[in-house]
């Protein structure tokens, strides 16, 4: 089956055509299986985090809650110290052999490290080899998803029409949070059926066992796609003209497109893992709210933001990126402190409004970042440089947000912490969006125009002379 149709130029060589028309039916295939990917990976993260309390427990045995708490969430921040080894893998690797070839492969890792976490012994059977095999599985995960989101959003970005990019990016993170509420919606269920016994013996293995058969469905729908327009002309063009792109090429000749993506990822991910993953946590163990009050607030927000999401994603196509992300950041400035002071004073009506304050502004992030990040790059290194940005931010900021926060509160006795954490992200994100280049409705860098229908192709053109070029910064 034909990935895309595409139109030559009316002037110009005739193998190099500059339009692509896509097959609306083959976009929304592409992005069902990214998005599927996506909320495979975050599935674990929801498990993890809503869990984290009874895996404490299991692998890291102490009569100090906050110390078992912050050897939870420790193991939870190793796996992302590899993530950017898995970016420096698999992305210039992507770049190579195809984003379809390796998307295929991290999800086998990722199913197969978040499966191996269902079978691991208790330490109380095994002793410190529990939280040994517990930091290997996770160390899996995290070289797998050192591939995942930068070739997802890549795999979507390069499927989708220029006018409707942001909107088909958006289900990206729609899949993100679908993985979240399943993953959570199961602890929940858990938590209240199973007694405290049966959950720390048997109960908290069962979300993660559940991996297995999901892995398997988003293999068998990520191997049924053709490669991307753009990166099958773009290897073909390589393969006439030029040799393999070198590392290099990938990083230092990309250096400033790099930090720009590093400052956008700081603040979509500190306020991503601050609501989604550390918050559930920060409600039971700082607040000691009820927490299964706590876990049905966040699930809440989370199916408003999913309903939100796809017209979000709709609005950054018509006001542009810019705007959309610029009001997350300011949002996050001013509302962080009002929405947790909400939150800490523990009535369900003042959590939930909390709570859905800062999951509509993490919207602004979720909605535009799927297709504004791919656009900092050009095709022939994308992925590469895509992964290698993503996670070294995630690694060094998004990640290790919940054990720094509960450190800083630990250390400070301070329950605002979490405000100015997010608050001096919204700053670092802001300096960012004001560097970031409009790219709405313009062809991805370094890619021809793409169409949704063919009678359109004839009259798509590049919106500047510079639409084409890879420079991601504004003058």
């Amino acid at each position: 089956m034909a990935t895309a149709t595409t139109v030559a130029p009316r002037t110009g060589a005739p193998d190099r055509p500059d339009v692509t028309a896509t097959d609306p039916a083959l976009v929304r295939r592409a992005v069902r299986a990214a998005a599927l990917g996506n909320a495979m990976e975050w599935f674990d993260f929801g498990v993890y985090s809503y869990i984290a309390v009874t895996l404490g427990k299991v692998f890291f045995p102490s009569g100090d809650a906050t110390a078992q708490l912050l050897s939870t969430f420790g193991a939870f921040a190793a796996a992302f110290l590899v993530r950017p080894l898995g970016g420096l893998v698999f992305g210039p690797l992507g770049d190579r052999v195809g984003r379809r070839r390796v998307l295929a492969l991290t999800m086998i890792m990722m199913a197969a490290g978040t499966f191996a976490i269902g079978l691991i012994p208790s330490y109380a059977s095994i002793g410190v080899g529990a939280p040994l095999l517990l930091l290997a599985a996770r160390l899996v995960q995290g070289f797998s998803t050192g591939g995942e989101y930068a070739g997802a959003s890549t795999f979507i970005a390069e499927y989708a029409p220029d006018e409707r990019r942001g909107f088909f990016g958006s289900w990206l993170e729609f899949g993100t949070l679908a993985g979240y509420i399943g993953g959570a919606g199961l602890v929940t269920l858990l938590t209240a059926l199973l007694s405290e016994d049966d959950l720390l013996s048997w109960g908290w293995r069962l979300p993660f066992l559940v991996a297995g058969p999901m892995g398997l469905i988003g293999l068998y729908l990520r191997t049924r796609l053709e490669e991307t327009p753009a990166f099958a002309a773009e290897a073909d063009r390589a393969e006439r003209e030029r040799p393999k792109v070198p590392l290099r090429e990938t990083v230092a000749g990309q250096w400033r497109a790099l930090l720009l993506c590093v400052g956008l990822v700081l603040v979509f991910n500190v306020t991503d893992y601050m609501l989604l993953s550390y918050l559930p946590s920060y409600l039971t163990s700082e607040l000691r709210y009820d927490e299964t009050h706590g876990l049905l607030v966040v699930l809440a927000v989370m199916a408003l933001m999913m309903v939100v999401q796809p017209f979000a994603g709709a609005l950054t196509d018509r006001v542009g990126r810019r705007p959309v992300i610029a009001a997350g950041c300011l949002g996050f400035l001013v509302l962080s402190v009002p929405a947790l002071l909400l939150i800490r004073q523990g009535s369900l009506l003042a959590v939930a409004l909390g709570t859905a304050a800062l999951g509509l502004l993490l919207v602004c992030f979720t909605s535009a970042m799927p297709s504004a990040l791919p656009a900092l790059f050009p095709t022939r290194v994308r992925y590469g440089s895509l992964s290698i940005g993503f996670n070294v931010s995630v690694s060094l900021f998004g990640g290790t947000t919940p054990l720094a926060v509960t450190a800083l509160i630990g250390a400070t006795g301070d329950m605002m912490t979490p405000a100015y954490y997010m608050m001096a992200a919204a700053v670092v994100g802001g300096v960012a969006v004001w560097f970031m280049a409009e790219s709405a409705g313009r062809p991805l860098p370094g890619s021809a125009p793409s169409v949704e229908r063919c009678p359109a192709a004839h009259r798509a053109r590049p919106k500047s002379p510079n639409a084409l070029a890879p420079g991601p910064l504004r003058d």
